[in-house]
């Protein structure tokens, strides 16, 4: 049996730098060639990199406590899909959570988070913030690419009518929640700020809001941050001090020695099981004392 390739801290980088800045896939396989050898061995750690739509589902999708349904709604610039999970055993309404995908879009990772929070008793929707531009399409490269033609007030307002939504569900309480990972825990926050009905936010490596708008923040807040991270985390001692200055409600976890999307499991060399269930832990945690 082959020995697994090694992936550097260096790969890691320059696939972030790929996947978030400016460098296209070929000269990030270019680089990657150059740290790994070969090209032959950086086609090999390429995949290790990039997440996995193949991976096996936390909670498949037939699961049977959860009830899953594809939805459409109004929002703020036109109509927007999503994939929403209920706790199959609910009798009553029960608290709500927006799921806010990465910059992959809407893909079967969200899904697979959106069934584990309606398993423990949310009921979650996971919206598709491409839908102004068709949807997330099959293909993740082509996915990330069109994000930078979405606007950031519009996006801000979809989610805000996402949330009133959700509010307004007859299987919903009015209290609703957002969590959100990378460009999606970006977005957790910018929600936090437009939106004062928004319960609580759980924002997973996300870009912190201007410290200037934090005042605008009513509701309690987890964030979560990779150590390693050193391109997101570049904001995030401003953001702390702002959240303490202005009296907010929230809890800061900085994970040390793991990277950006250590909680995507679908990511061999970026995932760090060990920070993504605590994590998880204190997330499950923080909404039980917080929605119910």
């Amino acid at each position: 049996m082959a020995d697994k390739p090694t992936v550097t801290q260096a790969m890691i980088q320059a696939y972030d730098d790929y996947t978030h800045l400016t460098l296209d896939r070929r000269a990030f396989m270019d680089k990657l060639s150059k740290l790994a050898g070969s090209g032959a061995a950086a086609a090999a750690i390429a995949p290790l990199l990039a997440a996995n739509s193949a991976q096996a589902a936390i909670i498949e999708p037939d699961d049977k406590r959860v009830s899953t349904s594809d939805v459409k709604f109004r929002g703020a610039t036109g109509v927007m899909g999503g994939y929403m999970a209920l706790p199959a055993f609910a009798t009553q309404p029960v608290p709500g959570i927006l799921v806010i995908h990465e910059n992959r879009g809407l893909n079967d990772h969200i899904r697979d988070i959106t069934r584990r929070l309606a398993l423990e008793g949310y009921a979650a929707l996971a919206v598709d913030f491409l839908s102004p531009l068709g949807g997330t399409p099959g293909d993740e490269d082509t996915a990330r690419e069109m994000f930078s033609e979405l606007k950031s007030a519009d996006t801000v307002a979809n989610a805000v009518a996402a949330r009133s939504w959700l509010a307004g569900h007859p299987k919903v309480t009015e209290k609703v929640a957002a969590i959100g990972f990378c460009w999606g825990g970006g977005l957790v926050n910018q929600l936090a700020v437009a939106d004062p009905d928004l319960r609580a936010g759980i924002v997973y490596y996300g870009r912190q809001p201007d410290s200037k708008d934090v005042p605008a923040i009513k509701a309690a807040m987890l964030l979560h941050y990779a150590g390693l991270d050193e391109r997101i985390n570049a904001g995030l001692q401003e953001y702390r001090s702002a959240l303490l200055n202005n009296n907010k409600v929230f809890g800061l976890h900085v994970y040390p020695r793991v990277n950006h999307a250590f909680n995507n499991d679908t990511s061999a060399a970026r995932y760090s099981k060990e920070a993504a269930d605590l994590a998880w832990s204190r997330t499950l945690a923080f909404l039980k004392g917080t929605m119910f």
